[in-house]
């Protein structure tokens, strides 16, 4: 008789790289789902994810997330308009 397996965990990204994990929560959808940025090392490279609200709180969990404040948003918001426009505040 085989002996059952245990379920599947995903390993937590912040243990497999050895780096922080941020999210920043953009927004929300349909009153359903969570709109935010994932980044792994450094919050100003991320990718934009939408998940549920309770699989938002276990990637959360899982991968051991700080969640930016609105002033690093802010900030990250900041110095991306320079990448976008060549300097913040330039009016086009």
């Amino acid at each position: 008789m085989n002996a059952a397996l245990p379920p599947e965990r995903s390993a937590s990204a912040a243990a497999l790289t050895g780096q922080r994990c941020y999210v920043r929560v953009t927004g929300t959808r349909d009153s359903r789902f969570v709109e935010f940025e994932f980044a792994i090392g450094d919050p100003e490279l991320a990718v934009e994810l939408v998940l549920d609200f309770e699989q938002f709180r276990q990637f959360c969990a899982t991968h051991e997330v700080t969640h930016l404040t609105a002033e690093e948003g802010a900030r990250l918001d900041w110095e991306r308009m320079k990448w976008r426009y060549g300097q913040p505040g330039l009016d086009h």
